[in-house]
């Protein structure tokens, strides 16, 4: 155990109860859920994750002992050390898509093209190539519509993560276009949300897990029944 002042075990019991209590708000807010990017989800998400690691600190200092779970993302980010009170933000937002059916998105931008065929293409190339395709169905579309409509266009999606940073001031106009992901002080970010099959992994891989067991359980049961009769 650490030689610095160890909490009390009512510390370690406080901070168990305010874990079971985020659990609580985190369930009603899944429950209540209004969309794929429901709000409420996510700071209940947050607040379960900073329970989770101050209640997993105490417990460790008190009893050298850990928790069986970890929510990601919980560490990934340092303290927040941007203004008290921001007078801009800026959201950060990168989606990965894999282009699964690219017959499908073929079609789906000749369709954007015979629609409008005296569009302005602004250099992107025509419908025919998949690169083209893409520049005309992201060109056509607002990006949350994609996200929507994804398996439509023959994509499927990947990793994707939302930041959103603060600032003291707006930035002026243009000032970033040449290089806008560049220069983000993680210090900064006053949340950031997550999704990656990753997460689904660790569940599936559980799943499995116990559809193994359940497998086991049966099989021993059948050891156990008398064979058959063969003169019957």
């Amino acid at each position: 155990m650490s030689d610095a002042v160890q909490p009390t075990a009512a510390e370690v019991r406080a901070a168990a109860e305010a874990v079971k209590t985020a659990l609580d708000r985190h369930l009603a807010a899944v429950e209540r859920r209004s969309g794929e990017d429901d709000e409420g989800v996510y700071e209940a998400f947050n607040e379960l994750a900073a329970a989770a690691e101050a209640y997993d600190e105490l417990l460790y200092d008190r009893y050298d002992e850990v928790t069986p779970f970890e929510i990601p993302g919980a560490e990934e980010l340092p303290p927040y050390a941007g203004p008290e009170e921001p007078n801009a933000l800026s959201v950060l937002i990168r989606r990965d898509y894999a282009v699964a059916e690219p017959q499908r998105l073929l079609a789906q931008a000749q369709r954007i093209d015979a629609a409008d065929p005296d569009r302005e293409t602004s250099g992107v190339a025509g419908s025919g190539t998949v690169h083209g395709a893409l520049g005309l169905l992201f060109g056509e579309y607002e990006p949350d519509e994609i996200a929507s409509r994804h398996k439509e266009f023959g994509l499927e999606e990947g990793d994707s993560t939302l930041w959103v940073t603060a600032a003291e001031e707006p930035a002026e106009p243009g000032e970033w276009l040449e290089a806008p992901f560049d220069g983000v002080d993680p210090q900064q970010v006053v949340c950031r949300f997550d999704v990656s099959a990753v997460f689904d992994d660790d569940i599936d891989d559980g799943a499995e897990d116990d559809e193994l067991d359940e497998l086991d359980a049966d099989l021993d049961e059948d050891e156990d029944l008398e064979p058959l009769d063969a003169e019957r």
